[in-house]
């Protein structure tokens, strides 16, 4: 444990990582893959059609996505690295250790794809004629090296849920080779595409004027969602089939968070009528397509938007207790240095602790500090802040006094009654001081005037 304290109070840690996270693969997704491939396979019906109505679509496809892409895409996967690098730095540190050739590969292969867009974009207008083939191969290009840097991605993201034999091997084949990976590659890439082709669905209201050509571009688009939406229901059921059983019994809580558990079959209602929505719409418009009404061009987008974040939080949640399963709990301490820290202290092995011996006058500050080792990970310190401590336990104490003892039994057990919760990694007489903590910061909150003890 060598890395500084990071607190974004109030707002939480995991809600840093997951806003920018959650916004980068919005982005990713149907833009930079799916997008990639429908623009190049516009560009293709044009040449082989010689409408340049197609060709035109087709560009200003690609400069939507250009332009989002080389912005907001490029910002929120900066994003995720600082993030990251700030809220669980012995996580993105571990997975730079066992993936390091993985990450190098996609380094190169990033640069080769903002190459290709570029190029791709900048060329349009002056690569015609007999240099328009040419042209076109940068477009495979770019959908191919954008699905490649995905690919390399989700093995990282599959390692994190079910790291699989690279728990006793420690190799980077085994790493790469997870078992979700494959599961997870196929059902992110037929959803990519299906979102490549609603975007499109939806910028056609806006490039195209009413007539016979928007007909056509609208009969393309749901075709092209059609075309991927069959795989992609064999793949959800592949990757489905692959997540560990304890996993899915986490998706109530996922979902719906602690409150609203007893709604997980609404929710999941809520996303089959949204599915279903946008598979009425698809086959609508490649059927009647003058007899769309204008928001069914956007509907299939916003309703795959909405369940590509629900499906980004739930992978998320579900692998806990775990950041990278069987191996780093959620806190950023390693399975196997459990058994030192509950022996010897999280204080005494912590560089930048400020309490290093726990006494009868600094118990409220040594907790404070055990919370910002073990807590603050997922919680927030804040009284009323996003899956604040306080909130958390006054919800299963009430608001009466409560007793740091039984605060203290609380901690003890939370791994046995939740188990996306971590075991408390440190000794009893931390445990203790973390209680107490705990039990102060509820009594500022019914006592406003008390002082608050910081750590020296």
């Amino acid at each position: 444990m060598d890395f500084p304290f990071f607190e974004f109070d109030f707002y939480g840690n995991r809600l840093l990582i997951a806003v920018v996270a959650i916004l980068h693969v919005m982005i990713n997704h149907p833009l930079a893959i799916g997008g990639a491939l429908l623009v190049a396979r516009m560009e293709a019906k044009g040449i082989k059609t010689g409408d340049t109505r197609w060709d035109d679509l087709a560009r200003r496809i690609l400069f939507f996505c250009f332009i989002i892409t080389t912005t907001v895409g490029a910002l929120t996967g900066v994003g995720i690295w600082l993030a990251t690098a700030l809220v669980n730095p012995d996580a993105i540190g571990s997975l730079l250790r066992v993936f390091f050739w993985a990450w190098f590969i996609e380094w190169l292969v990033f640069i080769t794809e903002v190459g290709l867009i570029l190029g791709y974009m900048l060329t349009w207008k002056t690569w015609v004629g007999e240099r328009k083939a040419k042209h076109l191969r940068l477009g495979y290009g770019l959908a191919a090296f954008s699905f490649i840097t995905m690919a390399l991605i989700v093995a990282i993201l599959g390692f994190m849920m079910t790291p699989g034999s690279w728990q006793q091997s420690r190799s980077l084949l085994d790493g790469i080779l997870n078992p979700l990976y494959l599961p997870q590659l196929a059902f992110r890439t037929c959803l990519a595409m299906v979102m490549g082709g609603a975007l499109g669905l939806a910028l056609v209201r806006w490039f195209t004027e009413k007539g016979e050509f928007r007909d056509q571009a609208v009969r393309y688009c749901c075709s092209f969602m059609i075309h991927w939406a069959i795989p992609l229901w064999f793949a959800g059921a592949w990757y489905l089939g692959t997540v560990p059983r304890e996993m899915i019994d986490r998706a109530p809580t996922a979902l719906g968070t602690m409150r609203g558990e007893e709604y997980y079959t609404l929710i999941l209602t809520v996303m089959g009528v949204l599915t279903g929505l946008g598979a009425w719409i698809s086959f609508a418009g490649y059927l009647w397509p003058r007899t769309l009404p204008r928001w069914a061009y956007y509907a299939p987008f916003v309703a795959l938007l909405v369940l590509l974040a629900a499906f980004a939080r739930t992978r998320e949640f579900v692998r806990k207790p775990y950041i990278i399963g069987g191996y780093m709990y959620a806190n950023g301490i390693r399975v196997e240095d459990y058994p030192l820290y509950q022996a010897e202290g999280l204080l005494k092995h912590h560089a930048y602790a400020t309490v290093r011996d726990i006494t009868d006058a600094n118990r409220v500050a040594a907790g404070h500090e055990v919370y910002r080792i073990a807590c603050a990970g997922c919680h927030t310190a804040h009284p009323g802040g996003v899956n604040s401590v306080h909130l958390k336990f006054r919800t299963l104490m009430g608001e009466g006094a409560w007793n740091p003892a039984a605060v203290d039994q609380v901690l003890a057990g939370m791994h046995t009654s939740r188990a996306y919760m971590p075991p408390f990694p440190g000794t009893a007489p931390e445990r203790r001081a973390l209680a107490d903590w705990i039990v102060h910061q509820h009594d500022l909150v019914r006592l406003p005037s008390t002082p608050v003890a910081k750590a020296p």
